[in-house]
Formats: structure tokens, C-alpha cells, sequence
């Protein structure tokens, strides 16, 4: 199995980038990346997966059918990149369809999961950006801004996980590497993952600097995988298993990734196990200060 995807190799059907499970070996998540113009309406139809919509760059507006064909609308104001701040978010059912118009040049992302069939599927949602749960963790070097959305406890769904993590220059985030993928009730879900980044260069990088970052993904059992990769925006790497962790950003980007997580099990949850080498660190952050660069409001 293919683990990472350069920007551009996961192009197709119309969007800049799509995972599903036409990509061998791969379950449980999904991800459309939709760049739209003004005047030219985008279709989009869950058909048997759940869905949330998140504007990365500009907003939309959604015309939407539920599945009793109910007909709904939503209009996300967006933000004017993914570093501005949060934005407003919404959730679509399976079986849903909508059509996707902007007043302004767009990046709009489909984060989904297919789903368990077992109980009511929840119903439409539209979560503003001003109640979008914004996180401070870890500390020092290891500060990181997570804008929670998508998480149990904040969004209604079958299975789906989502959120996104502002990593300042020069941090480590995903820091320590962890797991979750096997099923331990109470302790650990297995769930498979999406990591898609955008960078941002920092004040004073030349106009052609070519930011990236390095994602690091290793084995936990039997099953093989090993990955240390540079990324840049608009690349993807795909986590079935494994440990994962630190995605580091260079000292002259400002990291940002979106998390798309779902699986098999019952209990929609995130629960993790971390690298028992590693782990120590989370004790360490308790005489750090936050890094101040994230803040505590409302920007990343």
C-alpha cells in the first residue's frame, strides 16, 4: 500500500484531492478536496458515507437534499486560509446530496467515513465558527493548536473523527507518537487516518520559498510500515495502523493538517495508546509554558 501522496497524485472525478476505498487496502475514511469557482456549481452526493464540510479557503453555500429529500440549506462564511482561524462547519448524512456555489475562489473539504448501519443515523448540522471548540496542547516545543469540530462530544455522528491542528514553526506535533489500532474497550479504538497539510512560510521567506514539514510513521506489531517524509500543502498521507508522530514543522513554516479518523468498532471514540519510549513527555510539558505564537482565542 501506497502511504504518502504528493500533491496532485490523489486528483480526480473533478477534485484536487480524493481518497476512498478505490484506493487499495483502504476503509473507513474518506476525503474530497473541491476547488470552485464563483459561478460554477459544484454537485457533491454522499451517497452511503457521512460527511462534514470544512472550507479551507473561502466559504460556500449548500443547497442540500437529506435523505428523505427534504430540501436545506446552509451558507459557511469561511475564512480566507486555514491559518486565519476556525470556520463554520457542516454535517451532512448519508445519502444526502448537495450542490456547492462561492461568491469567491474556494478550497472546500469533504471529510467522511463510511458507517456502522447499526442505529439512527444522526440528522443535518450546522456548527458556527464561534462554537468551534479551540484547544491549547502540549507545551514548550510541543505546543499546538487544535480547533475540534469534528470530535465526540462536539459533532453528532455514526463514526466519523475529524479536527484540525495548528502547528507553530519549528514545533512538533502528533508528539508522542501514539496509536490506535486495535480494539481495547475503555482503552484504545482502532481507527484508520487521514493527515492533509497546508503550510505557511514565515514573515520575511522569499516569494518562491518551498515550505514543507516531516511526517513520521512507524510499525507497532507485525504489520509493516515506515514512513519519514517531507510534506508540503496539499500532500496526504495515509495511516491504517501504526505508530504516528512527531509531524514536525521546519523553522521557517507554520504547519497545518486536518485529521479525518473513523473505524470499525462500536463506540465512536479517541482513544490512544502512546509509544511507551516516548510517552515520558507528556510529564515534561508541566514546567513548560504554552508556546504564546498559538495564543488562546480564536486564531491559529
Amino acid at each position: 500500500m501506497t502511504w504518502t501522496w504528493p500533491r496532485g497524485t490523489l486528483a480526480r472525478d473533478g477534485y484536487a484531492v480524493c481518497v476512498d476505498d478505490q484506493i487499495q487496502g483502504w476503509r473507513h475514511t474518506r476525503l474530497c478536496v473541491l476547488e470552485i469557482a464563483p459561478g460554477q456549481p459544484q454537485e457533491f452526493d454522499c451517497e452511503d458515507c457521512e460527511f462534514m464540510v470544512i472550507p479551507l479557503e473561502g466559504g460556500a453555500d449548500l443547497d442540500i437534499r437529506d435523505p428523505s429529500d427534504n430540501p436545506l440549506h446552509a451558507s459557511l462564511a469561511g475564512r480566507e486560509n486555514v491559518f486565519a482561524g476556525p470556520t463554520d462547519v457542516a454535517y451532512l448524512a448519508p445519502g444526502s446530496r448537495a450542490v456547492v456555489t462561492t461568491d469567491r475562489p474556494s478550497r472546500i473539504a469533504f471529510a467522511g467515513a463510511t458507517v456502522s448501519g447499526a442505529g439512527r443515523l444522526p440528522a443535518f448540522h450546522h456548527l458556527h465558527a464561534d462554537d468551534v471548540p479551540v484547544e491549547r496542547r502540549g507545551a514548550g516545543s510541543c505546543s499546538r493548536l487544535v480547533r475540534n469540530f469534528g470530535t465526540p462530544g462536539v459533532l453528532e455522528a455514526d463514526s466519523l473523527i475529524a479536527c484540525e491542528v495548528i502547528t507553530p514553526a519549528a514545533n512538533w506535533s502528533s508528539y508522542p507518537p501514539h496509536k490506535h489500532d486495535v480494539e481495547r474497550p475503555g482503552e484504545e479504538t482502532r481507527l484508520e487516518e487521514i493527515y492533509y497539510y497546508e503550510l505557511q512560510p514565515t514573515a520575511g521567506a522569499p516569494l518562491d520559498a518551498d515550505p514543507l514539514a516531516y511526517q513520521r510513521v512507524y510499525a507497532s506489531d507485525e504489520r509493516p510500515i515506515d514512513v519519514l517524509t517531507e510534506v508540503r500543502s496539499g500532500d496526504v498521507v495515509l495511516i491504517p495502523y501504526g505508530w504516528h508522530g512527531p509531524s514536525m514543522a521546519t523553522p521557517t513554516a507554520d504547519l497545518y493538517y486536518l485529521n479525518v479518523m473513523a473505524g470499525p468498532g462500536a463506540t465512536r471514540a479517541w482513544l490512544i495508546c502512546d509509544d511507551p519510549a516516548h510517552g515520558w513527555v507528556r510529564d515534561s510539558w508541566r514546567d513548560q509554558q504554552v508556546d504564546p505564537r498559538i495564543g488562546g482565542d480564536r486564531h491559529g
